[in-house]
């Protein structure tokens, strides 16, 4: 049981990473909490079963169901884009330099309009993505892997990695960093700092994107209201990581879900939200900074 466990929550613990990296990215650069964040991950779901199912209309998946559904990924993952970049437009450019009160309001109200827009526009009814994912798996353990989970798990590291590896090693990643340590001195030798926040709220949204359409796939159901538990429980794995730290993140999204999941699994499946929040009391109780606790140089 504690290995079928684990990998259940490994499974939602990667998805609770890639939303996480979006809330820690943009508070390293802006020390701004992106409260619409998860309806973002909310609208990637959403994009991903639209998509889908236009391309099963037009007969494609019968012709490639890879192909489909790698361009469900890559057309949901670049609207997903264009709405962070603008929301940042619209709702936090216009008040970077007003008092830290306001932005965040006006982040709450980007989320309460999504979740309207999209309950308008699709329906508060559930929506269905289609099962297109054997009901096969691996066996380790005498636990059962299935190939959804495999597929979930893999491509989050890898997105995981491939994110570390481009704030490390290019340009942009260098720039990004150095508007995280001090945004006014970087736009002085050189850095065009608007550019960075952009390419910042680009990639975030990217990965909600990525996360909403595996959960989509995982669970098979999506509605208008699950980015507000998915948001709050991704911006608990960045605080629990360490706010700004992007391995932070990564591990605090993994505790969370393998927190949750043993606790759903060996206590009771009724408080299996409320686990997540105990342990990030205790965690915050002992090491108010975060697991990976970072200085302001060291940000994302």
């Amino acid at each position: 049981m504690f290995f079928q466990q684990f990998i259940n929550g490994l499974t939602v613990g990667s998805v609770y990473a890639l939303i996480a990296l979006g809330y820690t990215m943009v508070y390293g650069i802006l020390e701004l909490i992106n409260f619409a964040h998860g309806e973002i991950y909310m609208l990637g779901a959403y994009l991903g079963i639209i998509f889908f199912g236009f391309f099963t209309l037009t007969g494609l998946t019968s012709y490639s169901l890879s192909l489909s559904l790698a361009l469900t990924i890559i057309l949901s993952t670049a609207f997903c884009s264009a709405y962070g970049m603008t929301v940042e437009r619209i709702a936090y450019r216009p008040l970077r330099n007003a008092p830290r009160l306001s932005p965040l309001i006006s982040a709450i109200g980007m989320s309460i309009f999504l979740q309207n827009y999209v309950m308008l526009t699709q329906g508060a009814t559930d929506k269905v993505f289609p099962h297109i994912f054997s009901t096969g798996g691996f066996t380790l353990f005498g636990a059962t892997a299935t190939h959804l989970q495999t597929v979930i798990i893999l491509f989050s590291l890898v997105l995981m990695v491939s994110l570390h590896l481009f704030i490390r090693r290019t340009r942009m990643g260098k720039a990004m960093r150095a508007t995280a340590q001090d945004r006014i001195m970087a736009s002085l030798v050189g850095i065009n700092v608007d550019t960075v926040i952009i390419v910042t709220f680009v990639i975030g949204s990217g990965l909600a994107a990525v996360a909403g359409i595996m959960v989509a796939m995982y669970y098979g159901l999506v509605n208008y209201s699950i980015g507000y538990m998915a948001g709050i429980k991704a911006f608990t794995a960045a605080v629990l990581g360490g706010i700004g730290s992007i391995p932070g993140a990564m591990f605090g999204g993994i505790l969370l879900g393998l927190v949750e999941s043993l606790g759903a699994g060996y206590i009771s499946t009724e408080y299996k939200d409320a686990y997540a929040f105990m342990v990030l009391i205790v965690i915050l109780l002992i090491r108010p900074s975060g697991i990976f606790k970072k200085s302001a140089e060291e940000k994302v």
